[in-house]
């Protein structure tokens, strides 16, 4: 117990301080304190420490409520609190809006609200020592305390409960005030970048008036803040820099802090088309880039902004997720070495509820990256909300809270505050591997976009703003002033600059063609961009037979030491059976896939709600020791295994962990990066991912991607949040060559999927219907030799009939094979053909058609499908499927999925089988 904690948990090291002087010389402390620390020295001769303390904390409680303490007691308590208070709530009152009045909150910060008076001011306190000072007066403490909370930049740091952090901050606030300490060329330096931000802004304003460019005008600080951060974290070992940003400054971020070629700039200002025809490209304020920057001492930082759409704070996920590819592959053993970066706006950050997920992966084992810088251009304004009707929170930044992270409030207008908090938020995250969030409060000084008109609901805001000195003449000025430069070297930094974009302007027009460099393009070296004719080929997905035997071996055998529950021990060994049997199950042909690809060199990482066990619990690629919850992971046991193998449960997020998952696959294409949803249904909870990044993000930004979607898909009774994964959803996202969509039927065919998906020289999202029911379906088994010497089929074609007697060729998709199969069986038609269509995207049309010659006697086509006729795939084959008429064979259409009623879920799903061997039912 600290003898001191019942005085004043915040303050226990000052009265541990004072003790410590007390008991090397009473005569030093002053009268009151000596009397006080007497009594407590009584205490101890008379008890023990633990009873002395209590016995001191009670009678100094009764005391101060008696008033019998000394009154320079009482009042230093009182100091205390007052600086309590500022450390509390002093963010409150700072001067940090550049446009517009502070609400007023009360109780405000004025000494009386805290038992002292005017009479105080020149009492000389001892509890400045907790400010790191000599005793000082009362005016003296007020004026520090005034310089460190309540001027350009508030700060919020005291809920962060964990007092190493809140001693680092106390510490580092104290050191000048927490005022900018730059040499005169920094300053020069910063002025420099400040007009570079500036001059780019009024370039484009006067050569391009009225076109979208989201302008950084009245945030322009922010590039000298970014320009420093880089700097300055390459000094500290920093050597990837992951920044995402919606579009507003987000140009100029590319000019002036990415190095982007300001001709391909002009070139997308004047509409120019690609000089690539297999991507339609995107406006260029959702555009990234990757290049290399070398720090001023010669440091070389690789730095990459990551495209985004419109939907705001979707690229947060995103850029977490490149971050940690990057970790994982090139400094597993130290974080620290990338260093993401997150700029939101005002509204999106406390509106959006992707922001929440982000911020919920910041500590946990499969997601966190280190530390996130997280800035805020806060316009005060959301396109034209203002912003007391965005947010019910005191700040847009308040989601903070929920990782304990220090919140730095700065005036945007006072460019070394922006980047002194800044610095401040780098060494933070560096020290503590933690997120820290900056809220850097200007203005827009134009509409939501060049072309809007602001007046119209914000008149007051705006009349304001068009009066208002940009940063860089506010900047200007004060060097001036200070001596460090002349309106000469103001005029000649502006000339130059503006000389440069004239140059490049008129080059520019000289191009035909605007290029889109692809983003992380070192990462994509050997890999090629395909059409859908590629996506076609076979490929080679054979696997030694020896080599599986020894995977096989591996994960059917628990480590002999260590007791599991009998369950698990017969899982897994059932695992050897069934290999042995040559009844390969979906689980263990699953599991051998992953082992292949590992001891080929392929990383694997699977994340998503229950993958470690499996929703449907047939993965279990991490087991339980059961006495010690001890996890054993089997793959990670495999003799000649060359990748890793990770697999993470991840919190009850589709959004942000698809976000990013596919971040993560869009950095490493030698990783097999797999999400896989709880339920199918449930990945809508996603869509804005899936419609934004993955179904489209190569034809908008020129990048790859092999994300895995797998999604449990099949109607089994189990309602309509439990059957359906949205078949149509997907398919209606598919052309050209933007995707795989598959849904197999046999273990095998899955095995080769998954292998297919790292053995191609590019790479596409694959999304899969996975099974529920096949997963323990008797007459769902595959062979060795079809693992062996197997490949991949497209299409699967009935050879358990007489072609020649067949009449009717049933074309399905996965777990409705096995329904009709029965039913088949059960009528004994002999005259019925099943071709199971397992890649549905790209749709293998000259497969089909060779399938369809085959059975000379036909006359009957039909698709079939367990969805409704709304649902499913059939929309997607009206379109695609034009080889012969079919006729379709389902339920009709419904607005849900599925019925609730088991038994009207089941009389539905027979009559949908019905139709398929009666071509008159239901007409």
């Amino acid at each position: 117990m600290d003898r001191f904690s019942f005085l004043n948990a915040a303050h226990t090291q000052f009265f541990a301080d004072l003790y410590e002087q007390y008991t090397q010389n009473p005569d030093s402390v002053e009268p009151s304190w000596r009397s006080f620390f007497q009594g407590f020295d009584f205490g101890m001769t008379t008890y023990n420490e633990e009873q002395a303390l209590a016995q001191m904390g009670q009678i100094a409680t009764d005391n101060v409520q008696s008033g019998q303490v000394s009154e320079k007691i009482l009042k230093e308590f009182n100091v205390l609190k007052l600086i309590d208070g500022y450390r509390t709530r002093g963010h409150l009152f700072t001067k940090t809006n550049p446009v517009r009045d502070r609400r007023e909150y009360f109780p405000n910060l004025d000494i009386e609200h805290f038992g002292l008076s005017q009479a105080d001011l020149n009492t000389v306190f001892d509890a400045a020592k907790i400010l790191g000072k000599q005793p000082s007066t009362l005016s003296q403490i007020l004026t520090h305390l005034q310089k460190i909370y309540c001027q350009h930049i508030g700060i919020e740091y005291m809920h962060m409960e964990n007092p190493i952090f809140v001693n680092w901050v106390q510490e580092r606030i104290n050191r000048n005030d927490n005022q900018p300490d730059f040499t005169p060329e920094q300053k020069k330096h910063i002025l420099g970048k400040l007009n570079e931000a500036v001059s780019f802004e009024n370039f484009l304003h006067t050569k391009y008036v009225g076109q979208k460019r989201f302008s950084l005008e009245g945030g322009e600080s922010l590039i000298p803040a970014l320009d420093a951060v880089i700097e300055a974290a390459a000094e500290k070992g920093v050597e990837h820099f992951v920044m995402g940003m919606a579009h507003r400054g987000r140009l100029n971020t590319l000019a002036n802090i990415f190095g982007k070629a300001t001709q391909d700039i002009f070139s997308e200002f004047d509409g120019k088309d690609y000089d690539k025809e297999y991507f339609d490209g995107d406006v260029k304020y959702h555009l990234g880039l990757t290049s290399e920057r070398q720090s001023k001492s010669g440091k070389k930082i690789n730095v990459n902004l990551a495209p985004n759409p419109s939907h705001l704070e979707t690229v947060g996920a995103v850029i977490e997720g490149i971050t940690r590819a990057k970790q994982d592959k090139y400094f597993p053993d130290d974080f620290s070495k990338v260093l993401p970066i997150a700029v939101h706006g005002d509204a999106a950050v406390a509106g959006q509820g992707i922001v929440y997920e982000i911020i919920q992966m910041a500590q946990l084992d499969g997601y966190k990256t280190g530390g996130t810088i997280h800035i805020v251009i806060n316009n005060q304004v959301g396109f034209t909300t203002n912003y007391l009707d965005a947010r019910s929170s005191t700040y847009c930044t308040d989601i903070a809270k929920v990782t304990l992270s220090p919140v730095l409030h700065v005036n945007a207008d006072d460019t070394e505050a922006v980047v002194h908090a800044m610095l401040f938020a780098l060494d933070f995250r560096m020290e503590f591997g933690r997120d820290v969030f900056i809220d850097l409060l200007g203005y827009r000084k134009y509409g939501h976009n060049e072309g809007d008109e602001p007046r119209f609901t914000q008149p007051v805001l705006y009349k304001i703003i068009a009066r208002h000195k940009n940063p860089r003449e506010i900047y200007a000025e004060k060097l001036i002033t200070a001596g460090i430069v002349d309106a000469a070297y103001l005029t000649k930094i502006e000339n130059d600059y503006k000389a440069k974009l004239d140059e490049n302007l008129q080059e520019s027009r000289k191009k035909d063609k605007t290029i889109i460099k692809p983003f992380l393009q070192d990462e994509w070296k050997g890999f090629v961009q395909v059409s859908d004719d590629e996506m076609l080929k076979k490929v080679d997905t054979k696997f030694n037979q020896k080599k599986l035997d020894s995977i096989l071996e591996t994960i059917s055998t628990l480590p002999s030491d260590k007791k599991f529950i009998s369950k698990i021990t017969k899982i897994v060994t059932d695992r050897k059976t069934m290999y042995d049997n040559n009844t390969i199950d979906w689980g263990t042909a699953e599991t051998l896939a992953y082992g292949s690809l590992l001891t080929e060199g392929y990383d694997v990482r699977i994340s998503g709600q229950d993958v470690e066990r499996g929703t449907f619990s047939h993965r279990h690629a991490v087991v339980k020791v059961e006495d010690s919850e001890e996890e054993v992971i089997l793959l990670n046991a495999l003799k000649d295994k060359k990748g890793k193998f990770n697999i993470f449960n991840s919190f009850l997020s589709e959004y942000g962990v698809l976000g990013f998952d596919y971040g993560y696959a869009l950095t490493n294409p030698n990783a097999l990066t797999i999400w896989e949803a709880q339920f199918g249904d449930f990945s809508n909870g996603a869509q804005i991912m899936i419609d934004q990044y993955i179904s489209c993000g190569e034809d908008k930004w020129n990048n790859q991607n092999g994300i895995v979607l797998l999604l449990p898909h099949g109607y089994e009774g189990q309602g309509a949040e439990h059957s359906s994964a949205r078949m149509e959803r997907y398919l209606q996202l598919c052309a050209r060559h933007n995707m795989y969509v598959a849904d197999c039927t046999t273990p095998a065919n899955f095995f080769h999927l998954l292998r297919r998906q790292m053995k191609t020289k590019f790479r596409k999202p694959l999304v899969v219907f996975s099974p529920k029911s096949l997963l323990r379906h008797p007459d769902c088994v595959s062979t060795r030799e079809e693992l062996y010497n197997g490949s991949f089929q497209e299409v699967i074609d009935d050879n358990t009939v007489d072609k020649k007697k067949v009449k009717t060729v049933v074309f399905c998709t996965g777990k409705f094979y096995y329904d009709i199969k029965a039913e088949r069986e059960n009528l004994k038609r002999d005259d019925v053909a099943l071709v199971r269509i397992e890649q549905l995207f790209p749709l293998p049309v000259e497969q089909l058609q060779a399938v369809i010659k085959s059975y000379p006697n036909a006359d009957d086509y039909v698709w079939a499908q367990e969805e409704p006729k709304n649902m499913g795939a059939y929309s997607f084959m009206l379109m695609n499927f034009d080889l012969v008429p079919w006729r379709l064979a389902s339920l009709k259409a419904y607005a849900a999925p599925a019925a609730g009623s088991h038994t009207r879920d089941r009389r539905r799903h027979a009559d949908a089988i019905r139709m398929v061997f009666d071509k008159n039912l239901f007409r």
